[in-house]
């Protein structure tokens, strides 16, 4: 039997030309960075949805603007298939903080990037389309390709 695709909603944040990324392993178990956000809960629009990851993984509050890329992965082993609609994002309050704890407990780490720091092959993120996105001004759209851990 096919699983359904689970939707979500990812953030594109830059604050002083820098990406917010954040580490969605417990205990860091893995090195890859991601934008925040995650799934879309039914009856909630994925503004709202983003709004409230955002919030949850990092204490702040964020106004959300256009779409910028639909990116799809799936798992071949397990059948998991998800499709992440990234929309650029403001902060309108709040500051990164170390003292902050995600309430479910998924994400770990966050912290801003440089455009030259995601180029420059020093650490895992996925999308590999993620820093075209956050300083481009068009909407993208990755096909589906097979998750990264």
């Amino acid at each position: 039997m096919k699983k359904p695709i689970r939707i979500a909603a990812r953030a594109l944040i830059l604050h002083d030309d820098r990406l917010l990324l954040v580490n969605a392993y417990p205990a860091a178990k893995s090195d890859l960075w991601c934008a925040p956000g995650g799934g879309a809960e039914a009856g909630a629009s994925l503004p709202a949805n983003l709004m409230r990851e955002v919030r949850e993984e990092t204490g702040l509050t964020i106004s959300v603007g256009a779409p910028a890329l639909i990116n799809e992965f799936h798992d071949p082993a397990t059948g998991f298939h998800q499709v992440d609609i990234f929309f650029h994002a403001s902060i309108i309050a709040g500051v990164i903080s170390p003292e902050w704890r995600d309430p479910e407990g998924i994400v770990t780490l966050r912290r801003f990037f440089t455009r030259a720091d995601l180029q420059a092959g020093r650490y895992r993120f996925k999308p590999d389309s993620l820093a075209r996105a956050a300083w481009g001004d068009s909407l993208g759209y990755d096909p589906l390709e097979v998750i990264v851990r």
